[in-house]
């Protein structure tokens, strides 16, 4: 099949943002720039049937969790004690989503990013933030996304434009699909468990029963919404019943990785990232990178795709509009 971008188009009757779609070979995305510089989907074909790869967009533009990846930037997760404190100053920080009591995930998936290039089977992004929500952050972010050889490949740089040295961090909110009988596989050394409110209080070595994923494993139990160390970068899905295994590789080897495994919901979150929850407060602050005006920072990352023998399906969790 020949490479080809189309014209964007509108994702639904009611002026919903504008959709922008790549396609290469067996693959198509699906970009939504206007809305947090977002996937609304990544595909793969098979016959005449076009596959999600990740969970589509739910077509709601107030939904900015309902999206199938968004980047996180200048930081990753969540920052306690209403902001921090860097070098003798405090920066204060505001909570950025309703019903969360801190602030999450930075601010670049709450503003419009803008195409600065595009072609057949790339698409350059980029924002110009300037103290969003009346935090201290001012930087330009970039977003190249180029589909290879049954492949996605996702840059995310962030450059520091303003006139201070400030702790930054990066990070990629993709939502797989999943099923029963959808099997994980990462490598780790153990697991931040977190309190009520999701922050973590201590590290363990010991996984609790069914967190362990270094050997693959189905995503049927309890929730998880934890930070794992010792990640190595590389992460396995296998999806027998749709004869698909996706790869998640990212070359910039932190050590961290999110996950998140909903209860009886068809997808889950690997969130491949520079630093752990709530590093802002953790001596030495583990994972950030300090940059100084002009200084700059890159996550990348690329999900292949290959096909595998399929399986007869079992029980699907139930569909639900809840979204991280």
């Amino acid at each position: 099949m020949p490479s080809r971008a189309t014209d964007a188009r509108r994702a639904g009757s009611q002026g919903l943002p504008q959709i922008h779609t790549l396609q290469a070979g067996r693959q198509r995305l699906h970009v939504l720039p206007s809305l947090g510089g977002a996937l609304a989907g990544w595909e793969w074909q098979r016959e005449r049937q076009w596959l999600p790869l990740l969970r589509p967009w739910s077509a709601d533009p107030a939904a900015l969790y309902a999206t199938a990846c968004f980047p996180l930037l200048p930081w990753s997760n969540r920052i306690t004690g209403g902001g921090f404190d860097f070098d003798g100053k405090h920066y204060p920080l505001v909570p950025n989503r309703p019903g969360e009591p801190y602030p999450i995930h930075g601010d670049g998936w709450r503003q419009a990013w803008t195409i600065t290039a595009q072609a057949e089977d790339r698409m350059t992004l980029e924002l110009e933030s300037d103290r969003c929500d009346g935090n201290p952050y001012v930087y330009r972010a970039r977003q190249l996304l180029t589909l290879r050889e049954n492949a996605l490949e996702i840059e995310l740089r962030v450059t520091n434009t303003g006139t201070e040295t400030l702790p930054y961090g990066l990070g990629l909110h993709p939502y797989f699909v999943r099923d029963a009988q959808t099997r994980l596989q990462f490598r780790s050394r153990g697991v931040w468990l977190s309190g009520p409110d999701r922050i973590p209080t201590s590290f363990t070595r010991q996984l609790p029963p069914g967190w362990d994923y270094n050997r693959p494993a189905t995503l049927e139990d309890k929730l998880i919404d934890n930070c794992f160390e010792g990640w190595d970068g590389l992460a396995m899905i296998e999806d027998p019943t749709r004869g698909l295994r996706l790869q998640m590789h990212t070359t910039d080897r932190s050590g961290y990785v999110l996950m998140f495994r909903p209860v009886k919901q068809p997808f889950f979150c690997l969130e491949p990232v520079t630093h752990p929850i709530d590093a802002f407060h953790r001596p030495k602050r583990p994972g950030l990178i300090d940059l100084a005006p002009g200084e700059d920072m890159v996550l990348l990352t690329r999900f292949s795709v290959c096909e595998i023998a399929q399986e007869e399906p079992q029980a699907r969790p139930a569909v639900s509009s809840a979204a991280r």
